[in-house]
């Protein structure tokens, strides 16, 4: 147990910004919101917090440690999983399915296509349109990267029981397609 746990389980706080830690600073956060601001929904804002920060941190490490060591980014890999494993598949299809904007796929896109990762070819129903397929490179380049992104999202979830891996993307899916309760800005 460190210093920072021990004072925490005592309830002092930290003597400055330099003493928080990200648990404690959600501890003040909290303290601060209700008790100088009157905010009520603490609870909210832990769970947010702390959902993001997770998020964040899974991320940066899969991009880190599996991703960048193959020379691709996080939304090269989200494109090129997307379309291995729904592709051939329109832009805009891809744009939904891998929370991307369209601009931001099609500029990826043209990078994954020029890297042989990807083929852009007109689409056979509408000339207008295009459809992003998988090289023959890029299907092996996926499938050696996702073994490895895989063997990670194991390391991660392996703290979790099966049972407790299921109830957290029950708890998931709860908040996120929930979200039509209210005005939610930002992709599907």
């Amino acid at each position: 147990m460190t210093d920072d746990d021990r004072d925490r389980e005592a309830g002092e706080q930290p003597q400055s910004a330099h003493d928080l830690d990200f648990w404690s600073f959600v501890e003040l956060a909290n303290q601060r919101l209700a008790g100088e601001y009157g905010f009520r929904h603490q609870l909210a804002t832990e769970v947010l917090l702390t959902l993001n920060r997770a998020s964040n941190i899974v991320t940066y490490d899969l991009e880190a440690a599996v991703h960048r060591p193959h020379g691709l980014s996080w939304s090269a890999f989200r494109l090129l999983f997307v379309t291995w494993l729904a592709g051939p598949l329109e832009p805009k299809r891809a744009a939904v399915l891998t929370g991307m904007s369209r601009a931001a796929v099609s500029n990826l896109a043209k990078t994954l296509v020029a890297d042989g990762l990807l083929d852009r070819s007109p689409d056979a129903r509408d000339g207008r349109s295009v459809r992003l397929s998988l090289t023959e490179q890029g299907h092996k380049e996926i499938v050696e990267v996702f073994r490895a992104h895989n063997e990670r999202e194991h390391e991660w979830t392996s703290v979790l029981t099966g049972t407790e891996q299921r109830i957290l993307i029950m708890l998931l899916n709860k908040l996120i397609t929930n979200r039509h309760q209210f005005d939610v800005r930002g992709r599907n």
